[in-house]
């Protein structure tokens, strides 16, 4: 059986992490080709984001065809090479599996537009309330309404993304047997763990209109969504205790994650929650400007994680990926103290309870892109709010300045391998920019420096190994109102491990009932002597600590 629990999982967004032929988009083949990066790193899994046939309208998450390959990333031959010399180094696969919704140009689709009774019935089709008034008044996630008007049936179908992602119907179980073949498909092709997409949407509720608008409370953790969970692992990846699977859930309760993730619920292995990545919204809102919320986010990352743990149930834990601007921006600080929050953030999620998940570029400290203007930008959810944001009166630099801070391509600009031309991504002309500071932050530079973030990670990922209380100690907060350090403490049976940060520029104290020198120093982000005296500890800015003791 896998042991999940010590592992770390590394994501990579394949279109920006490495071009093996010049043509501007990376692809399997230049996977391959970083793979000794990946071994040196001392990651356990790979997870690749969807390189399946798709129009792209939403960077592979709108699947034209779950069997093969789109040609722009390559062939199944570079996908077989991949998976073997993953292997050779260690390195099991995990695939990014979208089955709320397909692409509108997905063969099942297509057919259901020329009035294939079976495969209209692979999709929500419903009549409008009137003539002109769709079904209901529910937002689509990427803006506008989530119904789309077919004037040759009179019907309008449902898609909660974007208008060219029409959501599969789940209810009917042709639809879930042809999801099983898919997944038994990739298992056979040597596949180790699956990332399954906005899983927790799959089951729908009632048909309604919802007060707030955005019908969320329709979809979201629906009320078959745990039976259809079970089957998918019942009848594919629940057959090899080997394969991990971790689920993405989008505005999901604690109490739901319990049973998706829960050790004897035979449904995932953990999930992906994201309440942690709103302090930095206005509510719900994400298209705003507002400083983030520290306080909020301790709240959060600590219920979460003692909750789940009070219910056997298992997290993903991460602060990045290919939706989210970049950590050390958002959280950290990109100038003189760029280094030590890049690592301080490092172990603030390392040293949770649950697997932690690095995305491509993360470990080198990689920061928002900074673009200058809103051509720079590839993502349909930032341009679609470019214009919704103007559409509301907002200025256009106004609006560009939300975008510039939250959108999606913060995260998705190419990899930065080294100080050459286009940060060694391509030798060609990236699909997007690079971020102009790649000739300081890069994978070359910080290989030399043993000092830098790679490292850092490095020996984290080492630490989770070694230690069994990082991967299967309970979770205790210290002093968890604290204005300006993020404390806890892991436990297992006679180990204790304490990780103490500093969230802030600002010098801090920082105090607890006992003998802080009784610790060992397994790992700090500054050299040479702390500010350990007895009870009390003085944090340099943004300065992290990781004490051990055995009693």
């Amino acid at each position: 059986m896998t042991d999940f629990r010590k592992s770390c999982v590394y994501q990579i967004y394949p279109k920006s992490f490495y071009d093996s032929n010049g043509d501007g988009l990376g692809d399997l083949a230049g996977v391959t080709a970083k793979l000794l990066y990946l071994k040196e790193l001392g990651v356990d899994y790979i997870w690749m984001t969807p390189f399946f046939v798709s129009p792209q309208k939403d960077n592979g998450y709108d699947v034209e065809d779950y069997y093969q390959i789109d040609p722009r990333y390559g062939t199944m031959e570079d996908f077989e090479t991949l998976a073997a010399k993953a292997k050779e180094c260690g390195i099991k696969l995990m695939l990014d599996m979208v089955f709320n919704h397909t692409s509108s140009r997905h063969e099942w689709f297509q057919r259901a537009l020329k009035g294939e009774e079976k495969y209209k019935n692979f999709y929500i089709f419903r009549k409008g309330k009137a003539p002109g008034v769709p079904p209901t008044n529910w937002e689509s996630k990427f803006g506008g309404n989530a119904w789309e008007y077919v004037p040759e049936f009179d019907e309008y179908y449902l898609h909660l993304f974007d208008v060219s992602q029409p959501d599969l119907n789940w209810d009917n179980e042709e639809v879930r047997l042809e999801v099983q073949k898919i997944v038994r498909f990739w298992m056979e092709k040597g596949v180790r763990g699956f990332r399954f997409d906005v899983v927790n949407l799959i089951s729908k509720g009632e048909f309604a209109d919802d007060e707030t608008g955005d019908g969320r409370r329709f979809y979201t953790d629906g009320p078959n969504v745990h039976k259809y969970l079970r089957e998918l692992n019942e009848a594919t990846f629940g057959q090899d205790e080997g394969i991990i699977t971790v689920g993405e859930m989008s505005s999901t309760s604690m109490e739901n994650c319990f049973r998706y993730a829960g050790q004897d619920s035979h449904e995932l292995s953990m999930v992906f929650s994201f309440h942690h990545l709103k302090v930095d919204f206005m509510g719900n809102e994400k298209w705003v400007l507002v400083p983030f919320d520290f306080q909020k986010l301790k709240n959060i990352l600590f219920d979460w994680q003692q909750g789940m743990a009070e219910h056997n149930a298992w997290n993903a834990v991460f602060w990045c990926n290919h939706d989210q601007p970049r950590v050390v921006s958002r959280f950290g600080q990109e100038g003189k103290y760029w280094k030590e929050s890049a690592k301080m953030l490092a172990t603030v999620i390392h040293c949770l309870r649950g697997t932690p998940y690095i995305y491509q570029g993360e470990e080198l400290g990689m920061t928002n892109a900074h673009f200058t203007d809103i051509s720079q930008y590839r993502d349909v959810e930032s341009l679609n709010y470019y214009r919704i944001l103007q559409e509301k009166g907002l200025q256009a630099k106004d609006a560009f300045r939300i975008i510039q801070i939250h959108s999606r391509d913060n995260g998705r600009t190419p990899m930065q391998w080294d100080e050459s031309v286009n940060g060694g991504f391509t030798t060609g002309t990236p699909w997007i920019g690079v971020n102009d500071n790649y000739r300081t932050i890069n994978a070359e530079a910080e290989m030399a420096d043993e000092d830098s973030v790679f490292y850092y990670y490095k020996k984290l990922i080492a630490l989770r190994k070694e230690y069994d209380v990082i991967a299967d100690g309970d979770i205790l907060p210290i002093s968890p109102k604290d204005p300006s350090a993020f404390a806890y403490e892991r436990r297992l049976g006679n180990q204790r491990l304490l990780v103490i940060n500093n969230f802030y520029e600002r010098e801090c104290e920082f105090c607890l009932e006992e003998n802080l020198d009784s610790f060992e120093k397994l790992l700090s982000n500054y050299k040479g002597p702390d500010g350990r005296s007895m009870g009390r500890i003085h944090l340099r800015p943004y300065e992290s600590m990781v004490l051990y003791k055995k009693e």
